[in-house]
Formats: structure tokens, C-alpha cells, sequence
């Protein structure tokens, strides 16, 4: 008899996110169900304002990742218009692109991600000073600098246990037989962890310098930046590049030296070896490095083939709803995109927990649409923005991929595992860094004959314009379009990565990513399923991205009203 789990709210990730499961009788996954329990509806708001104001808005899409809509909605008006903004203005762009990846990536394995591979309670009867000699394996200068510290970190914690205030660390899967880190290996990450808080303030500050602040930055205007005063001064610069190395150090340090070490530990472990089912791959150029130069270049990969890279074809988007809350008879480019809701609830069952309301997986069940490219799901995200460009034989990815895959002694294919999905997401987090310094003094160059930063939009209200923009976002492609009309908005979608990754199976009966990843999947308990949590956090959900909210009952939330004269 088959059982149903049910695992609602996933936690350790921004916004609500549902998985449904049904296990066999030996654990193993045989169907598998994602669903957001909201609904977004940005897209409604922006009917009929002004697209100057779309980059502050689509930004409160996210609480996270807010600079990529921001700079994404921004870049899509830009290019409906036809503006092609200052060098200078790529390039700041560019550093708080740089700065928000290292801040995300950081929060995401170790604030995020990082218990779904670390048992705190086993680091609890860790021994400080082997801790101390085990570190010195995975880095010749390791961010927990010795036995002292170790031995505070767990002294920390245990204080934690005592009081009952366990705080992030509570409520967790502890003992899972899946955690395979020894007690010394689990004190280093934890360790790293604590540290980590103090880091990601510091690259939180790196975005603010030049964006004004984080989150939700102010610099960003359609036709470039407003930051030129932060861009002139040396003070400010210094600063920037000063928090950059700091936050460069703990990736090069702390965070490659875990993934490496989370290979080791983790390599022979059966629910890491697999979590990639979709092997088809997609990315978009990002980060500016000179004028018409990126770190990272676009393309897809089908059916795994990393010998056949071919460009994308935005044309072959399009969203399908057939098992998403939305009404829609066919799939929609996202130029014609509707954003309309259609809930039809839950179903009543019995699962592993009792009797509770479950996802209705013949008929409608997720607030996420459903993405294709040419008809097949797509993963995106750090995986795909690596593979993509390894396949294509980007220098940079092709030996950072190799330097680690060398290092750790894994096969190529080991890149297809959920392991590979997390070790991408630090090397992808190394790259940025690194490159984002030829950036940096790119500018520097540029500012000393060009002062530039902005150059004034113009639209003519008798025209009609349809544009869109593509960046890699922290959790992988992120597309924004729009069509413009009478100097306003007349229509917009946002297609986020989330939605590539979260969406319900579609009207041809093809499985997107998350649901894909788990099947097949043997628990070790399913009252426990601690290896679920870790396959959908290797994608790094943002579900606030892929939905918004609303009244089931179709009752207005709150209505606001702007005095034009601010009284």
C-alpha cells in the first residue's frame, strides 16, 4: 500500500512551498507533487503605470533576491525602448550583481541549505582539537582558526541546547542516517555557519554602496544609474573592494573547503547521488567584464547533450497552466502572458501524518505555472549557468569545474547529482568573485575620460513597444516582459527561475524539475524525510518569486491610495 507524505511549509527558503509525496512500500518516491500556496499578482498591478516605475515595483516581488528584479524589470523598459545605457552603468550594474550573488549564495548554503548536510547535535560530541587537525585537510589556512575556537563554537551551542533556546536549530531531522559528516566534520561547518552570519552583512553592505541600499536598492533608473558620486569616490571604492575580499576570503576559505569536504563525506550516499532528472539546462549572459564581454554565456542544453550547446530562442517560451491555479486554454508566450486565478482546492486523504487535505494531482494544484522551452521542462540555476558554459568551453567555468572535479576525484557525472547542484552553486559563487575584480577595475579605467552614467528615456505616447530582458538571477535565469502602450504599462509577466524549476506537470504529462528530482528516491523514514528537504533545497526556493498572495475567497486584501500631493 502506497503512503502519501506530506511536507508543508518547506522551511529555509523565501515564501511558502508545499511537496506531496507517495512512497511504495520499500520508501521509494513513485509520484511526487510541488505546489506554492500563494499567488502572485504583481503582474496585475503594473497594468497601466508608467514603465519607469516597473524596476521599484518588480523588486518588491522578492524580499531576497530584489536587485535582480529591480535591474531585470529595468533593463526590460530599456530594451522595449531601445536604450542602450553608459559603459559606466553596465559596470555598476554588473559589481551589485556581484555583490548580491556573493551575499546570496553564502546565506543560501549555510543559512539555508547548510543542516540538510550538517547534524548539529553530532557536533556536540565532536573533539575540538582533532576538529582543529581535520580542518587543516580541506584548507592550508582553514576559517576556523584552531582548537580555541572550535571549542568556543561548540560551547556556543551547547549553551543553546541547555537553555532550550535552540533558536535555527530546532525541530530539525537530527540522526537521519543520511547525514554522513563525522561529529569533528560537523563542528567545522558549524562553525563556518556562526561565521557565515557575520560575512553575509558584510557583502549586504558591498550592495548597498553602490545600490544605496539592501534590500530593495534605490540606484537603478531606466536609462542607467544615479550612484556617480559613490562611482567618484575613491573612499567609497576603496571600501567596496575592501568588504569584496573580505567576503572573497570566507568563499575561498571556508565555503569551498565544506563543499569539499561535503564530497568526500557525502559521495557513496545514495539520496545525493541522484535529485537531477531533468537534464535539460538553460542560462543567459550576465556579468559584464567590458563592453560586450561576460563571465557566463547563454545557451541550452537538451537531453544532457554536452556536446550540443545552441543559442536561446526566446521565442520558444511559453507557460502552461493546466495544473496551476490560473485560467489559460493553451500555453502563453510571455508577451501575451494572463495572469488570472482559478483556484479549485484540495482533496481529503489519508497520509503518513492522518488524514489531512492534500494536493489534488489529477487536476489543478500549484499557484506556479508551468514553463517550457520549445515544449520541455528546463532546470535552471547555478547547475545550468556552469554546465552551459563548460559544454561551451568557457575558460573560467572549464577549469574551475575540472580544478574541483579533480580535487574531489568525482567523475564528470557527478555533475548530474544533487551534490553537483551544490557544488556548482559555490563554484559559480568563486567565479563571480574573482572575475567580478576585472570588473571593478574596469571601471576604474573607464571613470578617469568617461564620467557618464544615465542617458534621459524617451517615449512617444503614439507607439506601441514590446521588449524583455534576461539575466542570471542567484537561482538561475530570470526573464521580465513587457509590452508598452500610450506611454504605459498594457501588459507584463515575470518569469522567474522558481517557476522553470517548481512548476506542476504540464498538459503533455512532462514533470518539471522539482517534482522530477525526488522520483525514485528511497527514504530512510518517511515520517523524516530529511532527503526530500535536502534534493528541493539544493535548487534554492524562492517561492515569493513564482507567486504572490491572495483571498481564497476572492475578498480584497487592502486597497491603497497615493495623495499626489504626499499630504
Amino acid at each position: 500500500m502506497n503512503q502519501r507524505v506530506v511536507i508543508d511549509p518547506i522551511t529555509r527558503i523565501e515564501g511558502h512551498l508545499r511537496i506531496e509525496v507517495e512512497v511504495d512500500e520499500n520508501n521509494v518516491i513513485k509520484k511526487a507533487w510541488s505546489a506554492s500556496t500563494l499567488w502572485r499578482g504583481i503582474e496585475v498591478i503594473l497594468k497601466g503605470r508608467t514603465p519607469m516605475d516597473v524596476g521599484l515595483i518588480v523588486q518588491r516581488i522578492c524580499g531576497v533576491c530584489t536587485y535582480s528584479h529591480y535591474r531585470c524589470g529595468t533593463e526590460a523598459v530599456e530594451n522595449a525602448l531601445g536604450i542602450k545605457i553608459p559603459l559606466n552603468a553596465r559596470y555598476l550594474r554588473s559589481l551589485m550583481h556581484t555583490s548580491l550573488f556573493m551575499h546570496d549564495h553564502v546565506v543560501h548554503f549555510y543559512h539555508l541549505h547548510g543542516l540538510d548536510w550538517v547534524d548539529v547535535v553530532s557536533a556536540l560530541s565532536a573533539d575540538p582539537a582533532k576538529a582543529a587537525q581535520v580542518a587543516l585537510k580541506y584548507s592550508d589556512k582553514p576559517i576556523a582558526a584552531g582548537e580555541g575556537e572550535l571549542r568556543a563554537v561548540q560551547e556556543r551551542v551547547k549553551g543553546f541546547v541547555e537553555t532550550g533556546k535552540l533558536g535555527p536549530f530546532a525541530n530539525a531531522y537530527w540522526g537521519n542516517k543520511t547525514y554522513k559528516f563525522t561529529p569533528e566534520q560537523n563542528l567545522i561547518a558549524l562553525s563556518h555557519y556562526l561565521k557565515a552570519l557575520e560575512i553575509q552583512r558584510v557583502a549586504a553592505e558591498m550592495l548597498a554602496i553602490f545600490g544605496g541600499k539592501q534590500p530593495h536598492p534605490q540606484s537603478l533608473v531606466v536609462g542607467g544609474v544615479t550612484s556617480v558620486r559613490d562611482m567618484l569616490s575613491p573612499a567609497r571604492l576603496q571600501e567596496w573592494k575592501q568588504k569584496h575580499d573580505i567576503v572573497t576570503d570566507f568563499i575561498e576559505r571556508g565555503y569551498k573547503a565544506d563543499i569539499v569536504m561535503a564530497a568526500e563525506a557525502f559521495g557513496g550516499e545514495a539520496s545525493v547521488l541522484g535529485g537531477v532528472n531533468v537534464h535539460n539546462f538553460m542560462a543567459t549572459n550576465d556579468f559584464v567584464t567590458a563592453d560586450g564581454e561576460y563571465i557566463f554565456q547563454q545557451g541550452v542544453i537538451m537531453n544532457g547533450d554536452l556536446k550540443n550547446v545552441t543559442d536561446i530562442n526566446p521565442d520558444l517560451i511559453a507557460e502552461d497552466v493546466t495544473h496551476a491555479w490560473y485560467k489559460a486554454d493553451k500555453p502563453q508566450h510571455p508577451y501575451d502572458g494572463t495572469t488570472v486565478p482559478d483556484y479549485t482546492g484540495m482533496v481529503e486523504r489519508d497520509t503518513v501524518y492522518g488524514k489531512l487535505p492534500t494536493l489534488d494531482g489529477d487536476n489543478k494544484y500549484s499557484w506556479v505555472k508551468s514553463p517550457r522551452y520549445n515544449g520541455e521542462p528546463v532546470e535552471v540555476g547555478p547547475l545550468s549557468c556552469l554546465l552551459v558554459n563548460y559544454a561551451k568551453g568557457n575558460k573560467v567555468v572549464v577549469d574551475a569545474v575540472n580544478g574541483l572535479l579533480q580535487r574531489t576525484g568525482l567523475p564528470i557525472e557527478a555533475l548530474f547529482t544533487t551534490l553537483g547542484r551544490t557544488a556548482a552553486r559555490m563554484l559559480q559563487t568563486s567565479i563571480v568573485a574573482q572575475e567580478g575584480v576585472k570588473t571593478f577595475n574596469a571601471l576604474l579605467s573607464n571613470i578617469l575620460s568617461d564620467e557618464a552614467t544615465y542617458v534621459k528615456p524617451v517615449i512617444d505616447p503614439n507607439k506601441e513597444y514590446v521588449g524583455h530582458a534576461m539575466i542570471e538571477a542567484p537561482r538561475g535565469m530570470l526573464s521580465h516582459w513587457i509590452r508598452i502602450k500610450g506611454s504605459l504599462v498594457e501588459n507584463y509577466q515575470a518569469v522567474v527561475p522558481t517557476t522553470w524549476n517548481a512548476g506542476p506537470v504540464d498538459a503533455n504529462g512532462k514533470v518539471g524539475p522539482y517534482e522530477a528530482s525526488l522520483l525514485g528516491l528511497k527514504l530512510e523514514d518517511p515520517t523524516k524525510p530529511l532527503e526530500v528537504i535536502r534534493i528541493i533545497h539544493s535548487f534554492d526556493p524562492c517561492m515569493a518569486c513564482a507567486v504572490h498572495v491572495m483571498d481564497y475567497k476572492g475578498q480584497s486584501l487592502g486597497e491603497f491610495r497615493v495623495d499626489p500631493n504626499g499630504l
